[in-house]
């Protein structure tokens, strides 16, 4: 096969992913937008109440694009108030996990059986019928990681992209690299599931995946940021806060990410399940530590929420 159509099939196989994870957050937003936006904006009062509300929310929707976006547009409609739209931010960073934990189990497998269900419950006279959308893409989502999966393994082979790999082996270049390409694909999920597939393929070694994957923290803010453009003051500092929060984690960690890494690996034993604790760590210990921040500077952010309410 040649490298033109080895790299039209990765491609082809990530537009794929991407289509089942917008149609499946799509559909579960359909199915429970009104709901979904109910639990964000009466349950988010203690802030650890946000945190895991933020982190379900992401886990079920498998977008935390989808939830920051959502979240911003509810501060912007005066239904969410600023403080309690970063508990929110930050357990989306934690629920984003979710899908990493599925791919280095390799439960990818279970695709198929998702989307023949879905596909008869859509099909089916009942009240239901609308659930079996979301059921068929979210096995669409894992299904076409298996394509990924398929179409990645040429690349093993490829003495091209052994060397590009080779010279972004860095740590800094790494982040660099998760930043920039999850801010063009926006999802952290396509960046995190490729990298992990990678590592199972002994393709990437899971010391340059790491960060890579930490990165792709600061690159998934780029949907809220652009969302909030339009939007009240209050709406776009959420969206900064986003940004200032995952940028802070990897800050935190930048001065001894290689050994990080090298510590996740010998501890997970397994490659691929490396780069899901070590996504899981990070965002646990930046939740953590900016929530800690956080009740320090409680009395200003009190302020700065009702002076810049919407009316």
């Amino acid at each position: 096969m040649s490298n033109l159509r080895v790299l039209l099939s990765i491609v082809s196989a990530i537009v794929l992913f991407l289509y089942g994870l917008e149609a499946f957050s799509h559909e579960i937003q359909t199915v429970g937008g009104e709901t979904l936006s109910k639990w964000l904006s009466r349950l988010t009062q203690r802030r650890w109440r946000a945190v895991l509300l933020g982190a379900v929310a992401t886990a079920i929707v498998q977008s935390s694009s989808a939830i920051t976006a959502l979240t911003v547009a509810l501060v912007d409609a005066g239904t969410m108030s600023f403080q309690s739209s970063l508990g929110v931010l930050l357990g989306a960073n934690v629920g984003t996990t979710s899908t990493a934990w599925l791919v280095s189990l390799k439960l990818t497998s279970i695709g198929p059986i998702f989307i023949v269900l879905g596909a008869l419950v859509s099909a089916l006279p009942i009240r239901f019928r609308t659930f079996g959308k979301a059921a068929f893409y979210f096995g669409f989502i894992f299904f076409s990681l298996d394509v990924v999966s398929f179409a990645l393994k040429p690349l093993s082979q490829s003495p091209v992209f052994a060397e590009i790999l080779s010279r972004s082996s860095s740590p800094v270049m790494g982040v660099l690299a998760g930043m920039l390409i999850t801010a063009i694909v926006q999802s952290s999920s396509i960046t995190t599931g490729l990298c992990i597939l990678l590592v199972q393929q002994n393709i990437m070694a899971a010391t340059a995946a790491i960060p890579i994957v930490i990165g792709a923290n600061i690159g998934t803010t780029a949907t809220a940021l652009v969302a909030s453009i339009k939007m009240q003051k209050i709406a776009r500092r959420v969206a900064v806060a986003n940004v200032c929060f995952n940028t802070f984690g990897v800050l935190l960690f930048a001065p001894f990410l290689g050994q990080f890494g090298l510590k996740v690996v010998e501890f997970a034993g397994e490659p691929g399940m490396a780069v899901a604790w070590a996504q899981l760590l990070f965002n646990v210990v930046m939740t953590l530590a900016v929530l800690v921040l956080l009740r320090i500077f409680h009395g200003r952010l009190e302020a700065l929420d009702a002076s810049e309410a919407p009316a």
